[in-house]
């Protein structure tokens, strides 16, 4: 039960967030970008030119609900973290996986409770745990889950991870390579959301409920169903 729970809160905090990230951006009179705008820039609490990383001009009538979002995402990636053990292997390795994927959970959190407009320093922390250490712990992962994972699961870890840094490198040397600081920024930031989603989809099917349980016979050779 607690696994399930875990899991849950994995695939809740994503469902969520992106459900929210779309009604937020609807909102807006100017269009949104994916590939010109900030995933930031949904939570920031006034309406102004922004001049860096690249002019934009910035209005979320419903910054609120995104801060909100990314609050609740974030203590629904720790819950999940903290709560999926059987997903892990016992050692160091996935320990330190789990530790940095928590971190990510928190940055998101402090990204929420900060608007980059609101405060910088603090959202921009947020971001690193997010994209530098969640990305780290995402990577490190692949080698962290139980011996039970379907091997691609594994190498899918490891190739996302990896994806993740180039791209969070790539996004603070300004170097977009055709998607825009949006884009760039996204694929940066969403990989280690799209595997808690898949994997807590995975588990929950796998972990499904069973029609029915064989219990100790009961008197008269019936089986107890749960």
């Amino acid at each position: 039960m607690k696994t399930r729970i875990g899991y849950s809160a994995w695939v809740l905090g994503v469902v969520q967030f992106f459900v929210v990230h779309g009604v937020v951006e609807s909102a807006w009179t100017r269009p949104y970008s994916w590939a010109r705008n900030n995933i930031s820039d949904l939570g920031n609490a006034h309406c102004a030119m922004q001049s860096q990383p690249e002019p934009r001009y910035i209005c979320s009538p419903e910054h609120n609900l995104m801060n909100a979002s990314s609050i609740a995402l974030g203590t629904l990636l720790v819950i999940g973290v903290v709560l999926t053990d059987a997903l892990w292997r016992r050692g160091a390795s996935a320990t330190v996986a789990r530790l940095l994927l928590g971190g990510a959970g928190a940055g998101f959190v402090l990204a929420g409770l900060a608007p980059s407009d609101v405060g910088e320093n603090q959202h921009v922390l947020g971001a690193l745990l997010i994209m530098g250490v969640g990305n780290i712990g995402l990577l490190l992962a692949g080698a962290g889950l139980a011996d039970g994972v379907p091997g691609p699961l594994r190498w899918v870890t490891g190739l996302l991870g990896i994806t993740a840094l180039c791209a969070f490198g790539l996004f603070l040397s300004r170097y977009y390579l055709g998607l825009g600081m949006g884009g760039m920024e996204r694929v940066a930031a969403f990989p280690i959301l799209a595997w808690t989603l898949a994997v807590g989809v995975h588990g929950l099917l796998r972990q499904g409920p069973r029609t029915q349980e064989a219990m100790p016979s009961a008197p008269g050779g019936r089986a107890t169903e749960l």
